[in-house]
C-alpha cells in the first residue's frame, strides 16, 4: 500500500471518503463485461471487481469504487443495458482494510500447521510448524475454513505416512498452502495464481517464511504455464478455487496426477460438493475423504 504524501490536506485524511457501486448480474461473462464498460466511465473509478456469489445460483456481483460520486444516471443506463439490477451507489469512509483485518484475525491452529500474522509471532505453540501470512489484497490467510480444510487433509496425510514429493498449489493466493508444503518436506513446490497481486502476495510470503528457493510463484490458469507443465505429474495437488473452475480444471488434473497422487480440493460450498466429487470421479479421480467445516467443503481424491 503506498504512502500518502503528507500535505495541509493531512488533517483531513480520517474524514477521506470513496464511493462504491455495486449491482448483480447472471453469469460470469456478462459480469466481467459490466465491470468493463464501468472503466469507460466518467468520473473513471480506480478500480473494478467481479464477485461469485457462492450459493450456486451463478449470480456475479460487479462492483466500480471512485474517488469522486460517480454519475448515477450513466451507471443506471449500463446496468439497464446489461440487464443487471440497479447498481447501489454508497459513500464509504476510507479504511485501512489491511490493518483493520490485522487486529481482527487470530491466530489458527490446523493440525501441526500454526498461521500467525507477525503481531502474534510470540503466540506460536512449541512444536508447531509456523506459517506468517499478513492480512493483503489476496485470498488464503487461513482463517477461511476452505484454506484451514486443506490445511488440515494434508496434516491427515502427513500423519499416516504419506510424503508425496512433486508438489503444486493452483490458485494459490498467499501460497499458504504451498508454504504448508515446504516447510514438512523436501524438495521445490510450485505455485500458481490467475491474479498477478496474489503472485506478488505470494512471492513476499514467501520470503517473510524463509522459504526462498522452497516455494516458485508463477502466474497461470490451472497449470498452463510451462514450468508447472513440464514438472508434473504430481504426488499431490492443491487447489482452493471455486464449484467451477475445479470442474473445468478436473481433466488436465487427472493428466497431471501421478497414478496414485492426490488433489485435495477446496473453495466448495457443502451444497456443490457431490457435483465436483462427481465431475473428478467420471475424469478417474475417486474420492477418498471429505470433510465439512461449517458451510464449506474439502474433497482429497485419488488418481486411480
Amino acid at each position: 500500500m503506498a504512502e500518502a504524501e503528507a500535505s495541509a490536506d493531512d488533517a483531513r485524511d480520517d474524514d477521506a471518503a470513496t464511493w462504491a457501486a455495486l449491482t448483480q448480474t447472471q453469469g460470469r461473462a456478462a459480469a466481467e463485461a459490466l465491470a468493463e464498460a464501468c472503466e469507460d466511465l466518467d468520473p473513471e473509478p480506480v478500480g473494478t471487481g467481479v464477485f461469485e456469489i457462492e450459493d450456486g445460483s451463478d449470480r456475479w456481483e460487479v462492483g466500480a469504487w471512485f474517488t469522486e460520486a460517480p454519475d448515477e444516471i450513466a451507471l443506471a443506463l449500463l446496468a439497464a443495458a446489461a440487464g443487471a439490477q440497479p447498481f447501489v451507489v454508497s459513500e464509504v469512509p476510507e479504511t485501512d482494510w489491511v490493518a483493520h483485518v490485522r487486529r481482527e484475525l487470530a491466530p489458527v491452529e490446523a493440525g501441526r500447521f500454526f498461521v500467525h500474522g507477525s503481531h502474534d509471532a510470540d503466540k506460536v505453540p512449541e512444536g508447531a510448524e509456523a506459517l506468517c501470512i499478513e492480512a493483503a489484497m489476496a485470498f488464503g490467510t487461513g482463517h477461511h475454513n476452505t484454506t484451514r480444510g486443506c490445511l488440515l487433509a494434508f496434516d491427515r496425510l502427513l500423519t499416516a505416512g504419506e510424503t508425496p514429493g512433486r508438489i503444486a498449489d493452483i490458485g494459490c493466493g498467499t501460497a499458504v498452502l504451498a508454504m504448508a508444503a515446504a516447510r514438512v518436506l523436501p524438495g521445490v513446490v510450485l505455485a500458481s495464481d490467475i491474479d498477478p497481486v496474489a503472485v506478488e502476495t505470494a512471492e513476499a510470503n514467501v520470503l517473510a517464511n524463509g522459504l526462498a528457493g522452497r516455494v516458485e510463484c508463477v502466474m497461470a490458469e490451472g497449470f498452463g504455464h510451462p514450468l508447472l507443465h513440464d514438472a508434473g505429474p504430481y504426488d499431490l495437488v492443491f487447489a482452493n478455487i471455486l464449484k467451477q473452475p475445479l470442474i473445468d480444471l478436473a481433466p488436465d488434473m487427472a493428466r497431471q496426477l501421478a497414478p496414485g497422487g492426490r488433489a485435495i480440493l477446496s473453495g466448495i460450498l457443502t451444497t456443490q460438493a457431490d457435483e465436483v466429487a462427481a465431475a473428478y470421479a467420471e475424469a478417474g479421480m475417486p474420492l477418498s475423504a471429505r470433510d465439512d467445516l461449517g458451510d464449506w467443503t474439502t474433497l482429497v481424491v485419488q488418481r486411480a
